[in-house]
């Protein structure tokens, strides 16, 4: 059975892809995924957030001293990034499953040059995890498009390897941003960002961190998007979220994604679970007279099914009102 698959032109030998997160922060942690089955990882984001706090953390300490403060600046910077880029060399040189870079970034600052020195380091690809909360009143949609928009046409220029775009569904017209996405070199959407999710102790009065690891029922509206953008969009689409066994792994490829990423699964079930999600692929394409994983991707789609509406069906009319489709 051929469970390889392609997605941004990477040639994988399995479809999942573990996703920006603690165990892929470090050289060991990503052998020991390699070595259970995963064929590629998103490296643990760089954050432009933090990067540019610590920075200015320093740089504030140093008040008064103008050139301390902008060597200290640059140092920061240039530290965090160095240790990146060290991880991508030793990644590239001591495995061999395609080493995604990721970028987690608020704006289009000199960040749009580092594209060029992971390049330079030896990543596969690159993903821009990007979010701009649209909690701003005064900030119409347009204006908030234009910054993803900008920061992609910047960093793709700089660059010759695939640049993937993880984003969030806040759009005001999400397909149509997707689409307007798709046409400016952006070689894959991965769908959906999972956010910081605040909580509130009541006991306490005290907002508190939620829940950080994802749970089976969030994939559904990544399903949804996923089967509403196969094919309507041009470039890969990779689904995350949710995803925590080899059924949810099929299912998200039937819908349309070339490939999926997983991390909470990672943190609840150990590397181990990979293993297991391949064994159960594997089960499924026997049973189901598969020999090629990759002929399955899009079959159940909105552009290949005979009732596109049960992807875009808003309200539950069967179920509370015995409607019959």
């Amino acid at each position: 059975m051929d469970l390889s698959t392609s997605y941004m032109g990477l040639e994988l030998r399995n479809p999942i892809i573990i996703g920006s997160c603690g165990f892929t922060g470090s050289l060991d942690g990503i052998r020991r995924l390699e070595d259970h089955g995963a064929a590629a990882v998103v490296l643990k984001s760089i954050f432009e957030e933090q990067i540019l706090n610590e920075a200015g953390a320093l740089h504030e300490s140093s008040l008064g001293h103008a050139e301390a403060a902008d060597y200290i600046t640059q140092y920061t910077r240039r530290h965090s990034l160095d240790e990146y880029l060290r991880l991508i060399r030793d990644s590239r040189e001591k495995t061999g499953i395609p080493i995604i870079a990721s970028i987690n970034c608020i704006s289009a600052s000199e960040w749009t040059d580092y594209a060029r020195q992971i390049e330079q380091a030896g990543a596969h690809a690159l993903e821009l995890n990007l979010f701009v909360l649209p909690a701003d009143t005064q900030q119409d949609g347009e204006a908030i498009e234009e910054i993803y928009f900008n920061i992609v046409s910047q960093v793709t220029a700089q660059v010759v390897i695939p640049v993937a775009l993880k984003i969030s569904p806040y759009f005001s017209s999400l397909a149509n941003t997707a689409f307007n996405l798709s046409v400016r070199n952006v070689a894959a959407l991965v769908l959906f960002n999972r956010f910081y999710s605040p909580d509130i102790d009541i006991k306490s009065m005290k907002v508190i961190n939620g829940e950080v690891t994802s749970c089976p029922n969030e994939n559904a509206m990544v399903l949804r998007w996923i089967a509403l953008l196969s094919g309507r969009v041009h470039c890969d689409l990779a689904a995350t979220t949710g995803i925590h066994d080899g059924a949810s792994v099929l299912k998200n490829l039937l819908a349309g994604a070339a490939a999926v990423q997983i991390a909470s699964a990672i943190y609840k079930q150990g590397p181990e679970v990979v293993t297991s999600m391949l064994t159960e692929i594997r089960k499924w394409m026997e049973e189901s007279s598969v020999t090629r994983l990759r002929d399955v991707i899009g079959r159940l789609s909105r552009k290949r099914i005979d009732a596109p509406q049960l992807y875009e069906r808003a309200q539950f009319m069967k179920y509370f009102a015995g409607a019959e489709d």
